[in-house]
């Protein structure tokens, strides 16, 4: 089941690049949403159209998106799609090519099947639990790098400074090659292609930023925990997830070091 998923999944997430594609750089209607959150009339044309894909083909299934008010019965079921019709929006609106539309099925609160994909570059990554992950079908791996200094990392350069609201003793990070992308899902896709070597986040982000990329980089061979190395869990009773590390095994252990032991702010 999980494979026929991912090929419903693959073939939504392609269309729906369709629709991003026409109002990529054009005109639309934009507005913020609640803490000036941007949101575009593209957000929700997509949104739209992979509900009704994906719900007309698996009318089982539960659901939970950024753009569709949240359901707490619609995702008592055993298998929940977790949406995100555009994780960039703020890439999207300056037509920066850094957006990507995410999609997983979630079973127990792990992602089964997730395809994450750019409908402008044409990079569509996609995993299947236990079958390895893919770019554009071809195997990925996330790399063997096991040294911070000097890796090639994903993610602002401020969270690589002393949080004013840390306690612990702050011990600087080595020069590393920061950059960083607005999709979290893009983000850790290119971690799970060996693009880039980590990515991490000292801040709250949504299941449907990190399932599909969640599931993308495990099964490239990497690791992704919360800051404290706990697995994440989707579909609970708040779709949130408190922090991210996401990396190869050995410079993930690296980087759970340095982090694992910090007191995130509440949010």
């Amino acid at each position: 089941m999980p494979s026929a998923d991912l090929a419903l999944i693959e073939d939504a997430v392609r269309d729906a690049g369709a629709i991003a594609r026409k109002f990529y750089k054009g005109s639309y209607r934009k507005w913020s949403k609640e803490k000036g959150q941007p949101v575009t009339e593209c957000d929700l044309a997509v949104d739209a159209f992979l509900s009704q894909k994906l719900r007309r083909a698996r009318p089982e299934y539960g659901w939970l998106s950024e753009e569709t008010a949240d359901d707490p019965k619609d995702r008592r079921a055993e298998f929940v799609f977790v949406v995100d019709p555009i994780d960039g929006t703020v890439a999207f609106l300056k037509g920066k090519p850094y957006f990507t539309i995410s999609v997983a099925a979630v079973s127990k609160g792990r992602p089964t099947a997730g395809a994450v994909y750019n409908p402008i570059t044409g990079e569509c990554f996609t995993a299947v639990a236990h079958e390895g992950a893919r770019l554009n079908g071809k195997r990925i791996q996330v790399t063997s790098s096991a040294e911070i200094e000097g890796c090639r990392m994903l993610g602002p350069k401020s969270t690589f400074e002393h949080p004013a609201w840390s306690s612990e003793p702050y011990i600087p990070w080595p020069p590393m090659h920061i950059e960083t992308r607005n999709s979290i899902a893009y983000r850790l896709a290119l971690v799970a292609c060996g693009s880039f070597d980590a990515t991490m986040a000292l801040s709250a982000k949504h299941d449907w930023d990190l399932a599909a990329g969640d599931l993308i980089v495990q099964e490239a061979g990497g690791r992704v925990t919360t800051h404290t190395g706990a697995t994440l869990t989707y579909n609970g009773a708040e779709p949130i997830q408190p922090s991210l590390v996401a990396a190869g095994a050995a410079l993930y252990a690296q980087m759970i070091e340095r982090v694992r032991f910090l007191k995130l702010p509440t949010r």
